[in-house]
This record gives structure tokens, C-alpha cells and sequence, in this order.
């Protein structure tokens, strides 16, 4: 780049004063080929050339800066926390290979038989998921998620068709930390191997946990246990915690104790160890599991009546057979001989409260579950269909006759589908589904945020919006591609489908809402006859729980009413049967179904419809223990 000029400029001179004069252009234009003419053209022609160059050398060299400083843009830099770090651990390493030392090693620290208590797994790393508010392992969140699904089978159990929502059956979505552990689940790999501290692994003489992870890791230790208790109904080894822990631990849910199964609250340890025999029963001698009891005390000493094998945690300072120091993230090393230890499950308060949230029981008595003994009951035709609080009724303006786009249909009940002239779109993300089917169950749009906690939650919503953007183009290739319109529109912020489009929960939403208005059987049926199976059918998205319950319960209304205004007995009994398999774990609909069998002079279908009924119960995991003995 500088050598052409330089050359330029020593043979020819500076370019600026070869400007031609008047008097020289005048006898240019009179012989322009002349010496002197054909050299200033070359030395122009030469000149311009190189600036050709220059401006292809500057236009390529800007490209490639741009490019790097996008590169750069999106280059994880340590933050000042892990340079310095870097720096200190350098200087540290230098100094230890190059400065020599004349004094002998030091003697190993002495250590107790608990600080030898073996681990069974080290990695502390590997098979975990993040939450806001902590770290679970695998085989915890695996068994939240568990949990969460049993949530809505107890829901779905007891509720009355056509009676309001109580404590046990509302559609609340559940707590913000088991949607996300449920998010996280879906897209997790199966744990293969334990990967944290479970109780048995704690030291059985006595255990402090210390450092700033302290209450964190036993609060994930109390939902643990409490799991596993749950996951296992021979499991029956207690949980006692102290109400100053209780306290401490979770602020703004003392009362959790009172609905959770397995869980008890005490004034001192002296109270658990006379609490400890009445929780002792015959299935208890087959648990493997210790009791864990868990104080903020550590200064009183552990009552001689404890069992043995129950561990006992305790909190702040103090001294103890055996110190574990925890850090914000789970991470676990011994006092004496700083060796590892397992990673602990942590927990804030507010992650632990929507996780006991999960696990507590309605404080409201669900439905009865004895056979028939008394009169059988008799199903109200006049009986009046209460709107369901969380059920969004259609828009006014879908209530009437609304000239849909039959070139253009959504499929959310069954296996969600796009039809554009009667022929499948084909989808490649499944977060584009969960866009259209979330659309359909809010039909009045949302914004992107709300998208964004939908399909993503537990997730900062600045990480995920890029990804929702690319979702949604990648979507609208894929309707571009067959020759329709936009299906889903923004306008004024929100997203939504066009309203021309043909929704099959629309239309069920429809007939539901004219069926309520006009009572009458031919209402119902056509009711029965739109809904063609639970929303998003074979989808475990962790918002779509709610949405589906409310559709499950519309057509199971129908049903009963139907069932109720049918005079034929017979066909009563089929729309009933009907509806058991729409819904096989509703308590309600059993009974209705074997009082009618009873009416019609078969009580032994009947008996053989509860028992089957009360072993599927059993093996999802939902029927009381009492109940499973009774029965």
C-alpha cells in the first residue's frame, strides 16, 4: 500500500501540483497527444489504480473488524471475581515451584471414624439441575416432577363434575419452582447414578452443617427426605424438625407441618425422642432409611432415647462429632481433613415453600371412597353447572357465528396439528407447537414475556427471547412455504392466532358456553361430540396442565347432565361409562356408574368398577395408605 505512492511521488512529483493551468488546457484541447498529455494521463491513470486498491484493502480490512468485534460480543470474559482468582492461583503456583522451603511436611491431621464415613458418590458436578433458588440433583427433581403430576391426579379425582371447585380439586397452576424443575425434567437426561448427600450418607453420631450454604443445604435435605417418603409408601421414617428450625429455615410457612404426611414439628429434642415410639409401626422395621430430626441447637446435647440410626443435623455454631461447610451451590468438604464430600441438594426459602406446596395435602376432605352401601345417589337434571374460576369463557364476539378460514385449521384436542387446505404443516420445534397451542388456550394473544415464562420457566427471560424470535420465524417459513396467510399475528405487542382460523377448542369452548344457556340434551351432545380428546395429547409442557383439566372438565359436565336428562337407563349407564374413560380416575363418575349398575340389578359390575378403580388408584400412587388397607 505504500510503496506505489512513494514511487509516485519520488519520480513524478506531488499530484496536486501537476494541476494543468488555462493556457495548458487550451493547447491539450488543440493536440491532445502530446508527450506531455500522454504522461500526466499515465501518472493519473496510476494513480488511480492504486487508489482502487486502497479502497478494496480498507473496505475488506473494515468487513473483517466487524466481524471480529461480533466475535468478541459474544465471547464469555472472565468476570473481575474469576481474573483475580486466575491471578492469585497463578502467583500461587509459581511460587510453590520456585520458592524452596528447609521445613519438614506437615504430620496428617487426626480424624474420627465419622469423618471416615464413606460416600458413595464424588462427583460433584455432574447429574444436577438449577432452579431459581438452588440445586437439585437428578433423582430429586425427577421426583418433584413425580409429585407435581400427582398434584393434578389427586385433582382429577376428586372433583364433582358439575359442582364449584373446592380446596382439593381448584386448577391453580402450581408454585413457580415445580413448573421450572418440571421445564428442567423434560429436557434432562435420567439420572444413572446418585450424585448428592442422601440422609443415609450423613455421619449417624450427629452431624453441623456450617458456611454459608448451611440452612440452604438443610432445607433441601428436609425435601428430600420428605420425597422419598412420599415415593415410597413403606417408607415410614419421620421428619421432626424443631419449631425454632421450622422457623428459621422457612419463615412464611410454620404451618406447612400440619398437611404434609411424615412430617412433624417439635419443641426440643427431648419432645422428638417421646415422639419417636408413637411414629414407630409394624412396616417401619422393613425401612432402611433413618429418622432425620433437624435443630438450629447444636449446644444440646442428643437426647440417649434417639434411635440410633436416626441422624440428627443441626445448625449454627457449636461443636459436633462431625462439620460439614456448604457453600451457596451445594459444594461439601470436612472441617478436619478438607476432603469433598458429596453435593448437597440447597434450597432457599422461598424454592423449599413451592416445593412443600407441592407435597402438602388440601386441608379440605376429598370425596369418600367406601363402595355403595346406603340409597344410591340420584343425579339432579335441574342442577345448575357453576363457571369454574380459572375457565376462560369465549370472546362475545365467538359466541355467535364467526366466518372461519376453512382453509386454515387448528388441532389442539388429541395430537396438536396445523391444516392448511386439509393437508398437515409440517413443524420441525416443538417450542412452535407450545407457541400455537398456548395461543389456543389464550385467544386473546399474550405478550412476549408471557411466551417467554411459558415454554422456558425458571429461565431469565433476556436469555430465551432470542431463541422465542427464532422459534416464531422458523414457524412462519414453515406456513410461508405452503402459500396461506399468517397464522399467528402481532398486533399491539401481543401475539395471537388469527381469528378467522378454525380452533377445535374454540368451538368446544362455544357449544360448552350455548349448552349452559340452553340446557337441553341435544346441547350436551354436540358438547360430547367436539371434544375429541385432552388438549395437546402426549405434551408434557409444564403450563399446560391447568388449560387441559379445565377442556377435561367441560366434556365431563356434559356428560353428567346428559346423563342426567337421558330417561332411557340403559343409555344412561353407556354416557356414564363413557365419561369414566374420558376421565378413569374421577372418584365421582365411578360412583354415579355403580349406583346405576346397582339400580339396574348388577351389583356385582358394580363392586368389580370400584375395585378396579381403587387399584388404579393405588398403582398411580394417589390412594391413602388407610384407604389402601381398608380396601
Amino acid at each position: 500500500m505504500a510503496a506505489p505512492p512513494w514511487l509516485l511521488v519520488a519520480l513524478t512529483g506531488v499530484p496536486m501540483r501537476l494541476w494543468p493551468s488555462g493556457p495548458q488546457l487550451r493547447d491539450w484541447l488543440a493536440d491532445p497527444l502530446t508527450p506531455g498529455s500522454l504522461r500526466a494521463g499515465l501518472i493519473g491513470v496510476a494513480w488511480l489504480l492504486w487508489l482502487g486498491l486502497a479502497y478494496t484493502v480498507a473496505v475488506t480490512a473494515a468487513r473483517r473488524l466487524r466481524a471480529g468485534a461480533r466475535w468478541l460480543r459474544h465471547l464469555p470474559l472472565p468476570t473481575p471475581w474469576q481474573a483475580a482468582a486466575t491471578s492469585i492461583a497463578g502467583a500461587a503456583a509459581l511460587t510453590t515451584a520456585h520458592t524452596p522451603t528447609s521445613h519438614p511436611p506437615a504430620l496428617p491431621t487426626p480424624v474420627t471414624a465419622d469423618d471416615l464415613h464413606p460416600i458413595k458418590a464424588t462427583a460433584v458436578e455432574r447429574g444436577g439441575v438449577v432452579v431459581p433458588g438452588g440445586w437439585l440433583p437428578d433423582d430429586t427433581a425427577h421426583h418433584i416432577a413425580a409429585a407435581a403430576a400427582l398434584v393434578w391426579l389427586r385433582r382429577r379425582r376428586a372433583h364433582q363434575p358439575g359442582q364449584p371447585d373446592t380446596a382439593a380439586t381448584q386448577l391453580a397452576p402450581l408454585p413457580a419452582t415445580a413448573t421450572a424443575v418440571q421445564a428442567a425434567v423434560a429436557n434432562h437426561p435420567p439420572a444413572t447414578a446418585a450424585t448428592s448427600a442422601t440422609l443415609a450418607d450423613l455421619p449417624p453420631a450427629g452431624l453441623r452443617l456450617a458456611g454459608d450454604g448451611a440452612a440452604d443445604a438443610a432445607r433441601g435435605l428436609l425435601v428430600t427426605r420428605l420425597l422419598a417418603a412420599l415415593r415410597d409408601p413403606r417408607d415410614t421414617a419421620a421428619v421432626i424438625i424443631t419449631r425454632t428450625a421450622l422457623a428459621a429455615l422457612l419463615p412464611t410457612a410454620t404451618g406447612a407441618h400440619r398437611t404434609i404426611s411424615g412430617l412433624h414439628a417439635v419443641d426440643t429434642l427431648e419432645h422428638a425422642a417421646a415422639l419417636q415410639p408413637s411414629l414407630t409401626t409394624p412396616s417401619a422395621a422393613d425401612c432402611v432409611t433413618p429418622t432425620l430430626l433437624l435443630s438450629t441447637d447444636p449446644s444440646t446435647a442428643v437426647p440417649l432415647t434417639i434411635p440410633a440410626d436416626a441422624r440428627v443435623v443441626t445448625l449454627g455454631h457449636g461443636t459436633a462429632p462431625s462439620t460439614w461447610h456448604v457453600d451457596h451451590a451445594g459444594h461439601t468438604h470436612d472441617r478436619h481433613s478438607g476432603q469433598p464430600r458429596a453435593r448437597m441438594c440447597v434450597l432457599d426459602s422461598t424454592a423449599t415453600a413451592d416445593l412443600l406446596a407441592v407435597l402438602a395435602q388440601p386441608i379440605a376432605a376429598e370425596p369418600d371412597d367406601t363402595t355403595t352401601t346406603g340409597p344410591a345417589r340420584r343425579i339432579d337434571p335441574g342442577a345448575k353447572i357453576p363457571r369454574q374460576a380459572s375457565r376462560t369463557p369465549p370472546d362475545t364476539a365467538r359466541q355467535q357465528p364467526v366466518a372461519a378460514d376453512s382453509a386454515v385449521q387448528m388441532r389442539v384436542l388429541g395430537r396438536p396439528a396445523l391444516l392448511i387446505d386439509q393437508h398437515p404443516v409440517t413443524i420441525r420445534r416443538s417450542a412452535a407447537w407450545q407457541i400455537l397451542v398456548f395461543l389456543a388456550v389464550h385467544p386473546d394473544g399474550a405478550t412476549t414475556g408471557q411466551l417467554v415464562n411459558a415454554l422456558w420457566p425458571g429461565l431469565p427471560a433476556h436469555t430465551v427471547t432470542g431463541r422465542l424470535y427464532t422459534t416464531l420465524s422458523d414457524l412462519r417459513s414453515a406456513i410461508r412455504a405452503t402459500g396461506a396467510r399468517e397464522v399467528v399475528v402481532h398486533t399491539e405487542d401481543r401475539y395471537h392466532l388469527d381469528h378467522r382460523t378454525d380452533v377445535d377448542l374454540w368451538r368446544l369452548q362455544t357449544t360448552a358456553h350455548h349448552a349452559t344457556i340452553t340446557r337441553t340434551l341435544p346441547g350436551w351432545r354436540t358438547v360430547i361430540d367436539t371434544y375429541t380428546g385432552d388438549l395437546a395429547a402426549g405434551h408434557t409442557w409444564p403450563w399446560i396442565d391447568p388449560p387441559r383439566e379445565a377442556t377435561r372438565r367441560l366434556v365431563l359436565d356434559a356428560y353428567t347432565h346428559a346423563a342426567a336428562a337421558q330417561a332411557d337407563p340403559h343409555e344412561r349407564l353407556r354416557l356414564l361409562q363413557e365419561a369414566i374413560r374420558v376421565d378413569p380416575y374421577n372418584q365421582h363418575l365411578h360412583q354415579l356408574t355403580a349406583d346405576q349398575l346397582n339400580a339396574l340389578g348388577d351389583p356385582i359390575a358394580a363392586a368389580h368398577l370400584l375395585h378396579t378403580h381403587q387399584q388404579r388408584l393405588h398403582l398411580a400412587g394417589i390412594l391413602d395408605r388407610s384407604m389402601s388397607a381398608t380396601h
